[in-house]
């Protein structure tokens, strides 16, 4: 296996494999597990595992950039940056809201963040670069390349526009999956049906009839999967009042 290939394997066990233990232990937590461990709270204080995260991530990136290690030693600091990044993007929504939202709703987005780098580290790992096919423009001019860059990313932009972002997001590796999702109907409420499909009734009727049933199985299947993986929330959203400082059992 080829050196950065061993790397990118290497991280995504420590992503992986971090991101399941972590949620089994807070799982755990949440249950109030009289043998397993607790919170973290000194003083008072919650110490969330996103600061081990990030702890893991600058000491992996400083021995990576300072010492360029090879071998094992590469393979232990590309484990150690994927845990980092599991336990700071476990709590991803915790980030981006500013609040303690990791059983709400809005707590789900830490497993989209999760899901997204693992997507990225497979593509990378299967795909090769984004945007650029290496089989076409390894030996081709550089405007060439540049060119073909460009149009891939116009399809990938184009399906972000018609509301297909797992479709636009792996078109960045594989710009036949972005060329599909450019040529069938935009989502209903996409910028890309707002745009085009206003004075195009029939169209959005088609639209809307198309993905009035995937959408439906789609939100159920996350449902399921984020119940699996995440536990189902047992706190409102933000937009709803309740207590938020605290994790209570389900």
């Amino acid at each position: 296996m080829p050196h950065d290939r061993h790397a990118l394997v290497a991280f995504l066990v420590g992503l992986l494999v971090t991101f399941v233990l972590v949620r089994i232990n807070t799982r755990l937590i949440r249950a109030h597990v009289s043998w397993w461990f607790h919170d973290i709270t000194p003083g008072g204080r919650h110490i969330h595992h996103m600061v081990f995260g990030v702890v893991l991530m600058a000491a992996a990136g400083l021995i990576e950039f300072s010492v360029n290690p090879t071998g094992w030693y590469l393979t232990a600091t590309a484990v150690a940056f994927g845990a980092g990044v599991a336990l700071t993007l476990d709590e991803f929504a915790l980030i981006l809201n500013l609040d303690d939202v990791y059983w709400r709703e809005e707590g789900r987005r830490s497993v989209d963040a999760v899901v997204v780098a693992l997507a990225a580290a497979l593509l990378f790992l299967i795909g090769g670069t984004p945007l650029l096919n290496s089989s076409t423009t390894d030996n081709a001019p550089v405007v060439l390349a540049v060119v073909i860059m460009l149009e891939n990313l116009a399809l990938s932009l184009i399906s972000f526009s018609k509301g297909k972002l797992w479709v636009g997001f792996i078109g960045l590796w594989i710009p036949l999956v972005s060329l599909v999702g450019t040529l069938r109907l935009a989502r209903p409420g996409s910028p890309w049906a707002r745009w085009r499909y206003r004075g195009r009734p029939q169209k959005l009727e088609r639209a809307q009839a198309r993905f009035a049933k995937t959408d439906a199985h789609r939100k159920a299947l996350r449902a399921w999967f984020y119940d699996l993986i995440a536990g189902r929330p047992s706190l409102p959203p933000l937009s709803e009042p309740g207590p938020h400082d605290e994790r209570p059992p389900d």
